[in-house]
């Protein structure tokens, strides 16, 4: 049943009806307001592990050697 559904039983019943069924929910709606329960988060550790390995340092140095080469170059 969804929620479209739900409301449109709602609105079948009297107006009398519909205040007796806000009064019997509200406490409801206040205690889970009162109460919220957390869902526990996700760690992040591990969040790239499907990546594989991390470049070395040595592979970092050597990257960044071969894009500094050749700056600052000549404009003219």
């Amino acid at each position: 049943m969804t929620l479209d559904d739900i409301f449109a039983l709602v609105r079948q019943l009297s107006v009398l009806d519909q205040v007796k069924l806000i009064e019997r929910i509200a406490p409801e709606i206040e205690r889970a307001l009162q109460n919220p329960q957390t869902l526990p988060r996700k760690s992040l550790w591990g969040i790239c592990v499907d990546l594989g390995d991390a470049p070395s340092d040595t592979d970092i140095t050597e990257a960044r050697n071969e894009a500094w080469a050749n700056f600052p170059r000549d404009a003219m």
